[in-house]
C-alpha cells in the first residue's frame, strides 16, 4: 500500500485497487450504482461536516468525555419524564449477572450449544409468562413497538384479514414502528384506522370502535396503561366486541403494573405484548429497550412467532431436563426473508437481567412496588392539582403516568420546563406538539424511586416558575 493510499490500514476494502476487483465483478461501473433504488429524497444532498481525524486514543478519550459532560442526566437532575422510557430501580446484581462472561459471550450457538444460556432464556420466558398471564412467551424483541407490530401481523396471518384498530392515543414513537411494520409498499400491507377516545375519560371511545368493527378487521389494538397512563375500564367490554366481531385483542401492558392491576388474559386479551425495560433495565439511549410478545400455549398462535422459543424436554437420561430453541424453522434465522418476520438477536442479553429481576421480586415484590407506584404517583397528582391554574386531566384511573394540564397557568409546557430545569429538575414531556388538541399539556411520570422530599421539591419548583407569568 502506498503512502498516499487514503485507504485504512485495518480495512483492506478500503484500497481503491481492491474496490475495483468488486465493482468488477459485479459487473457495475460505480459503488453509485448499487445504492440507485434508495429514493433521492432519502439521500444526503451534501457530504455532513465531519471533524478531522484523530490520531490518538486519549485525544478522542477527551473529546468523547467534554461532549458527554455537556448532558444532564437523572443521575444529577430531579426526573418526572416517562413515556416510553422509565426510571426504576435496577438492582446491582441484574448487571452482575448479565456481565458474567458465560452469558455476555454466549450470543449465539447451535440450539444444543450451551444449555446454561438456554435454560436461562427458559426461566425469563415462564416468570415473565406467569407475570402477564400467559404460557407462551417469545424470546425479547428490540422494542416495545417492534412486539406490537410483530403481534398485529401475527393476527392477520391468522385471520387472513388486514385492517388493524388502533387508539389514538398512543405514543407516537410506538406508532412509528408499528407503521414500519405494517403499512410498506408490499403485497401483505395493512391498513391502520384510530378509535377516538373519550374527552373526558381518555378511555376508548366504545361507540366508536363498535361503528368501524367488522369482518374486515384482524385486531383491535389497546394499552393498559394507555400513553397517557389511563387504566381503561372498559378493557373486558372491547374484548367482547372484538371477539365477537372475529378478529384479535392485542394488549399492550407495562408489566410492572400487573402487581396492582389484572393480567390482559383475565379481560379477554389473545396476545400480548409489552416492554421489558422496567424489569432490571437502566434508561439509555442508542439500542432497544426490549419488547415481549406472549400468547395462550396453543398451535395457531405458536406457528406464527417470528421470535426464538425455548422449551425444555426430557432427555435419554432419566430425570434430566434438557433446553433448546423450538421453531426455530420458521423465524427468519431459519427461513431468512421468508420468515414469519424478522427478528434480531439484539436485546437477548436483556432477557437475563429480566431473568433475574423478576426471580428477586417474586409475586409479592410486584404488588408492593405496584402499590408503592400507584401511592407516589396518585399523591404527586394530588399535590400539583393544588397549585394555581393547573389541572390533572381524565380523573384519578391512572398507574405511575399522568396528564397535567397547565393551559389555565398562561404558560407554555415549554417555558415552564425551562424553568424546572433551572431548579435542577426535569419536568414532565411535553404533549403540545404530539397532540396539538391537548393544549398545553405535560405528561409527568412518578415511579417508586420517587420520594415525598422529591414531590415537595417539585411542587415547590412549580409554584415559583408560574409565579413568572
Amino acid at each position: 500500500m502506498s503512502q498516499a493510499s487514503p485507504a485504512h490500514p485495518f480495512m483492506a476494502n478500503a484500497v481503491p485497487e481492491i474496490k475495483q476487483q468488486m465493482l468488477d465483478f459485479l459487473g457495475v461501473s460505480s459503488i453509485e450504482a448499487l445504492f440507485e433504488q434508495i429514493p433521492h429524497a432519502h439521500r444526503l444532498q451534501a457530504l455532513p461536516e465531519l471533524m478531522g481525524a484523530m490520531r490518538s486514543e486519549i485525544s478522542l478519550s477527551r473529546h468523547l468525555r467534554e461532549t458527554l459532560g455537556r448532558n444532564r442526566h437523572c443521575a444529577d437532575t430531579l426526573s418526572f419524564l416517562g413515556g416510553g422510557c422509565w426510571q426504576h430501580h435496577v438492582p446491582a446484581i441484574c448487571g452482575e449477572i448479565a456481565g458474567r462472561s458465560e452469558f455476555l459471550t454466549s450470543v449465539w450457538g447451535t440450539p444444543s450449544s450451551d444449555q446454561g444460556r438456554c435454560q436461562a432464556w427458559f426461566e425469563f420466558s415462564s416468570q415473565l409468562g406467569e407475570l402477564v398471564g400467559c404460557e407462551y412467551v417469545g424470546l425479547p424483541v428490540y422494542s416495545w413497538g417492534c412486539a406490537a407490530g410483530n403481534a398485529l401481523r401475527m393476527a392477520s396471518r391468522l385471520n387472513q384479514r388486514t385492517t388493524i384498530l388502533l387508539p389514538e392515543v398512543i405514543d407516537p414513537e410506538r406508532l412509528a414502528v408499528i407503521r414500519n411494520y405494517c403499512e410498506p409498499d408490499m403485497a401483505n400491507e395493512l391498513i391502520l384506522e384510530f378509535i377516538a377516545a373519550d374527552p373526558a375519560t381518555g378511555a376508548m371511545d366504545l361507540q366508536d370502535l363498535q361503528d368501524k368493527l367488522g369482518k374486515h378487521v384482524a385486531a383491535v389494538y389497546l394499552e393498559v396503561p394507555s400513553y397517557f397512563g389511563l387504566i381503561d375500564g372498559g378493557a373486558s367490554r372491547i374484548g367482547d366486541l372484538v371477539h365477537a366481531a372475529g378478529a384479535e385483542f392485542v394488549v399492550g401492558v407495562d408489566p410492572l403494573s400487573l402487581g396492582v392491576l389484572a393480567a390482559p388474559p383475565e379481560y379477554g386479551a389473545d396476545i400480548v405484548v409489552g416492554t421489558i425495560q422496567p424489569l432490571g433495565i437502566p434508561m439509555y439511549g442508542g439500542g432497544g429497550l426490549g419488547g415481549f410478545i406472549a400468547t395462550r400455549d396453543e398451535e395457531r398462535y405458536a406457528r406464527e412467532y417470528p421470535t426464538l422459543l425455548i422449551s425444555a424436554t426430557s432427555t435419554a437420561r432419566e430425570g434430566e431436563v434438557g433446553f433448546g430453541l423450538s421453531l426455530a424453522e420458521q423465524s427468519s434465522y431459519g427461513l431468512r426473508e421468508n420468515g414469519k418476520d424478522w427478528t434480531g438477536n439484539s436485546v437477548y442479553l436483556w432477557a437475563i437481567a429480566n431473568a433475574v429481576y423478576m426471580s428477586l421480586m417474586g409475586p409479592q415484590g410486584f404488588v408492593d412496588v405496584g402499590e408503592l407506584i400507584f401511592a407516589q404517583a396518585h399523591l404527586a397528582s394530588r399535590r400539583v392539582a393544588e397549585l394555581p391554574g393547573v389541572t390533572v386531566r381524565y380523573g384519578d384511573n391512572f398507574f405511575k403516568e399522568f396528564v397535567i394540564d397547565f393551559r389555565a397557568s398562561g404558560q407554555s409546557v415549554a417555558a415552564i420546563n425551562e424553568g424546572l430545569l433551572a431548579h435542577g429538575i426535569f419536568g414532565g414531556h411535553d404533549l403540545s406538539r404530539e397532540f396539538p388538541a391537548q393544549g398545553q399539556c405535560a405528561l409527568y411520570c412518578v415511579t417508586e424511586l420517587h420520594q415525598a422530599a422529591d414531590i415537595d421539591r417539585l411542587v415547590e419548583a412549580l409554584r415559583e416558575v408560574l409565579k413568572h407569568d
